[in-house]
């Protein structure tokens, strides 16, 4: 058994959007970003699917076709190779699920860290 909090030891960074592994199972890696008003995470994709879910504050989650304004206890799921942004309208967190297969290391690449 594990169990993680994401409001816990949370911080944000003034530079860039904080990104933290809270835990990975036997089929996901959950992730929190941590984002301040205004902060972008730029246009990005990934090879497997996704599920994002606005925990606090607001996030205008970017697609081809159209923009989604994502609050407190919404939710979204990507299919694979789906190009999307984020951009957070105020302080927000953001629960990222990824697929076992996908890797931190290529979050933290969207943000040249």
């Amino acid at each position: 058994m594990q169990t993680a909090s994401f409001f816990k030891d949370l911080e944000f960074n003034d530079e860039h959007v904080a990104i933290t592994p809270m835990l990975e199972s036997g089929f996901t890696k959950e992730i929190r970003i941590a984002f301040k008003a205004g902060q972008v995470m730029k246009e990005h994709k990934t090879a497997y699917p996704i599920t994002v879910m606005v925990l606090r504050g607001e996030i205008e989650f970017g697609l081809p076709e159209k923009c989604v304004t994502l609050k407190c206890g919404d939710l979204i799921a990507l299919e694979p190779n789906v190009v999307h942004s984020l951009k957070a309208n105020e302080e927000s967190v953001v629960r990222l699920s990824l697929s076992k297969s996908d890797s931190v290391k290529r979050v933290n690449a969207v943000l040249n860290l």
